[in-house]
């Protein structure tokens, strides 16, 4: 099941306890995984009808994938059904026009500037009756620029770097830069229709708790913020190839409570993540079929460098240093027949092009220099913990309480920095409520999730790792960084060469190893399990799927 959007999102992943020795691992194990198991099926295989029932881990309130508290890998999977998306990356991680929205897209000029002209299909409409065209680019174009800082935009790559949109031939977008952008396939989608973004409160509140507008093989149906569910119909007036499916039903529950509702055929997928035990449970179910692929997303943890104790560089990198990642990757893998490797690189995974382990010092546990660290930082170890000024060096660890193994990788956290003399604090929270009213307001010291990673890396984790302006941290929820990383990374994603844009992107993931705010821990492995005769859905890796020729096979359709 592919949930990476264009964007970078967070969503929850699973991890269980164990302790074991660390340091950086190869790619060549994770390279044999398979690239993509999705059950291809031809359309004309697949049974018309069906509702497809979906759980999610979270319940969002907002819909606009691009505001800042959207951006997150469960608004990508609803709004994939809903909204155009101009390019779909397939099972190699290259992405293709989608041709109900775009018959071409290619950059047609360099000199003096690059220039992208969109030939857009003339049937493509949104649900309101206006034709998608000019006016949407233009309109997404500003708003994400990070010009307006009333527009609360979750990432401003790639757009702040177009100079103007305009009108071309009938039909013709062209969208100028002011300066090359490699990954200029990245933007526009999801693409928001021009009622979203002409207005920052249309922007920020329109898709709150609601749907308005859609153009895509399915129509917004009903949301039940009671029962915690979302109802995409098929859409009859959608001009491409009909979708397969009647509906599909996407409902929010706890991890925790997705095995038995699996097992009970309450729901017609689980993605599985590194829960052993689920794993185990899908894999008794009849007819249950569990695919793997080697994917983008990827485990980590954030500090918090706005916090009074991890302002200081000296104490972050201690705690790197002070945390075990292959005992927690080994946690979080166990039981999974998934390589246990750690992750040396802050934007490719193990099993991508251009993977290079860039960790250094940071990625080995070493407690002796994290004690070295923080005794030069002002923190002498008294009796058990570290305390200056009497009082001792506590972190608080927010964890989201409805996912399984949650709470045991931050025990395992604990215990390996206790060894160091830091105080560990964990604090569950509800699972709807950690990005909302932990994570974004930053009422942290550490945190654990996955970031979803896309055809884009780069692109897509610019914001991650950006300075801040102010207030405005879009993803960067470490809260901090440096004119360097910024400088490092813009030369990386101007670069149209892809083995420069490769070599560049690694320079710029070592400076952002020293600054030693986000620790990677592994590849997150996509082990998803689907009902017999799902088609079209599984574990996706980097290809996206189109929601249209989702559907069953057989007659045995619910």
């Amino acid at each position: 099941m592919r949930t990476g959007p264009i964007v970078m999102a967070a969503v929850l992943a699973v991890a269980a306890a164990a302790c074991s020795g660390g340091g950086g691992d190869s790619p060549s194990a994770a390279g044999r995984l398979p690239a993509s198991d999705v059950n291809p099926t031809a359309r004309d295989r697949i049974h018309s009808g069906g509702t497809l029932r979906w759980p999610l881990p979270e319940f969002p309130a907002q819909w606009n994938f691009h505001q800042i508290n959207g951006s997150r890998g469960v608004v990508d999977v609803v709004v994939r059904g809903l909204l155009p998306f101009l390019m779909r990356a397939d099972a190699r991680g290259v992405p293709h026009p989608v041709p109900e929205y775009v018959v071409s897209a290619e950059v047609t000029r360099t000199k003096p500037r690059q220039v992208v002209t969109y030939r857009l299909n003339k049937r493509a409409r949104w649900s309101d009756g206006r034709p998608i065209g000019y006016r949407d680019f233009a309109a997404q174009a500003h708003a994400l620029s990070g010009r307006d800082p009333r527009f609360q935009v979750a990432n401003v790559t790639g757009y702040r770097q177009i100079a103007r949109v305009e009108r071309g031939r009938a039909g013709e977008v062209k969208v100028t830069f002011d300066r090359p952008y490699a990954d200029w396939r990245s933007l526009f989608s999801p693409l928001y229709p021009a009622t979203t973004c002409d207005d920052p409160a249309a922007f920020n509140n329109g898709w709150l708790n609601r749907l308005p507008v859609t153009a895509g093989p399915f129509q917004a149906g009903r949301i039940d913020q009671v029962a915690k569910t979302v109802t995409i119909d098929r859409d009859p007036g959608w001009w491409g190839r009909p979708a397969k499916l009647d509906r599909i039903v996407f409902r929010a529950m706890d991890s925790s409570a997705a095995p038995g509702a699996f097992a009970n055929g309450e729901v017609d997928l689980m993605d599985i993540g590194t829960d052993a035990g689920a794993l185990r449970r899908a894999a008794g179910v009849p007819g249950a079929v569990i695919h793997r692929a080697g994917g983008p997303d990827w485990r980590h943890l954030t500090l918090n460098a706005a916090g009074p104790v991890l302002s200081d560089p000296r104490v972050r990198r201690a705690v790197m240093l002070g945390i075990d990642r292959r005992a927690i990757a080994r946690s979080g893998l166990a039981d999974l027949g998934w390589p246990v490797q750690t992750l040396g690189n802050h934007f490719f995974v193990n099993t991508q092009e251009g993977y290079a382990d860039n960790s250094g010092g940071l990625g080995r546990y070493d407690p002796q220099a994290a004690g070295r660290l923080l005794d030069e930082a002002g923190w002498p170890r008294r009796g058990r913990y570290r305390a200056r000024g009497g009082r001792t060096l506590a972190l608080r660890f927010v964890v989201p309480s409805g996912v399984p193994g949650s709470k045991q990788e931050g025990e395992l956290t604990r215990a390996l920095l206790e060894r160091v003399g830091i105080r560990v604090d964990i604090r569950p929270v509800p699972t709807d409520d950690l990005f909302d009213r932990y994570i974004t307001p930053g009422d942290f010291d550490i945190v654990a999730f996955s970031w979803l990673g896309t055809a884009f890396p780069l692109s897509s984790l610019r914001s991650v790792f950006a300075k801040p302006h102010g207030d405005r941290i879009q993803q960067n929820y470490a809260r901090t960084g440096t004119a360097a990383i910024d400088d490092a990374m813009d030369r990386a994603i101007g670069a149209l060469d892809p083995a420069r844009a490769r070599r560049l992107t690694n320079e710029a993931d070592r400076l952002v190893w020293q600054e030693a705010t986000v620790l990677p821990l592994y590849q997150r492995p996509q082990i998803v399990a689907t009902r017999a005769g799902l088609a079209n859905l599984g574990a996706g890796g980097f290809s996206e799927p189109a929601y249209q020729d989702i559907g069953f096979t057989g007659v045995d359709v619910p």
